[in-house]
Order: C-alpha cells, then structure tokens, then sequence
C-alpha cells in the first residue's frame, strides 16, 4: 500500500509541474492579445490604444504590457525597433518557461510508476510459502498494478500537457504578432505616436 502511495506522490507531483507549465504558456503575459486587437480595430482605434496605455500605466502586473507600448512611444525608429525586439525577446522566454518539464515529468511518472511496481512485486515474492504467501501475493500484484497505472495516467496527462502548451505558445506567438503589426500601423498611420500630451 505504500508503495502505490509513493507513486501516487511522484504522479500528483509531476501533472502539478506540467499544469504549471500549461497556466504559463496560456497565460505568458497578462492581457489576451486577441482581445486587445478586436479593441484596436475600426475608426476609434487609436483613441482606445491612448485609454488603454493610460490604464496599462497603473496596473504593476501588466509590467509587459506597459514596456511594449511605451516602446512604440519612442521618436527613434531604431530605439524603438531595439526596445521592441527585447520585449519579443522576453516574451519567448516566458513561452518557453519551463517548456521541457512535461517531457521531464511524463519520464519520471512512468519510471516511478515501474520501479514501485516492481518494488510491489518483489516485496511480494519475499513473503515464504504457505497460508499468507497466496494473500501476500494478490496484495502485492494489486499494489503494483496500482503503482503502474498512476505512473502511466500521469505520464499521460503530461504528454498531453506538453503538446497542448506547444499549441498554445505559437497560438499566443502569432497573436502577438498580430498586435505588433497593429501597433506599427497606428503608430505610423498616426502623428508620430498615440500618447496626449
């Protein structure tokens, strides 16, 4: 029974690593870039670009947020290429944060899975013959087909969890593309920038 407890823990342990790494590739930045480029659509685009960047200013968490429009407020075309790409830069790091850990965790899920298992099975065969051998060994077959399930269905869930967070991080990518190119745009279709005053 402990034996299928450990690999209860090692499984629990590695689908709550690869569930964080899934919240951090959906979630990289702290606006959704899709919604943010529905807003900047239409006539009145540059007048929500200016109320947003003024509530983005008061808000600690939309730290990205704010860097990357402040970046588009500068006169210089190259500072404002180079301040651009070091928050694209930053941004691929937050997509890749931690981007080998469902593989990592889908490997120790099933290789715990198997080592407790086996530990099950031999534990079993340890018992000597007679009256409690035959009871020692369903235990042991159950606690080790316990131990291998839980380290399979783990291993299960993070691989599933690694190829949905690749899915997810060049959705985000492409959207946040998209943004880029929208805020160039109003950017140069404007007066040289969207801030009042």
């Amino acid at each position: 029974m402990l034996l299928t407890l450990g690999a209860a823990i090692v499984a629990l342990a590695c689908v709550l690593a690869s569930g964080l790494r899934l919240a951090w590739a959906v979630a990289p930045i702290g606006l959704e870039p899709r919604m943010v480029l529905e807003a900047l659509e239409g006539e009145r685009a540059e007048a929500t670009l200016r109320s947003l960047s003024t509530a983005l200013a008061s808000d600690p968490r939309l730290a990205w947020e704010q860097e990357l429009f402040a970046a588009f407020e500068e006169s210089d075309e190259r500072v404002r290429a180079a301040r651009v790409n070091e928050q694209l830069f930053e941004l691929e790091g937050r997509l890749t944060r931690a981007a080998r850990v469902p593989r990592v965790c889908a490997s120790i899920a099933t290789s715990a899975g198997l080592l407790f298992g086996s530990l099950a099975l031999l534990r079993g065969l340890a018992v000597p013959e007679g009256e409690d051998s035959v009871a020692a060994n369903h235990a042991a077959l159950s606690s080790a087909l316990g131990a291998v399930a839980l380290g399979i269905a783990a291993t299960a869930f993070c691989v599933a969890v690694h190829v949905r967070a690749g899915r997810v991080s060049a959705q985000r990518r492409a959207a946040i593309d998209e943004l880029i190119t929208r805020l160039e745009r109003l950017r140069c279709g404007g007066s040289g920038g969207w801030s009042e005053g």
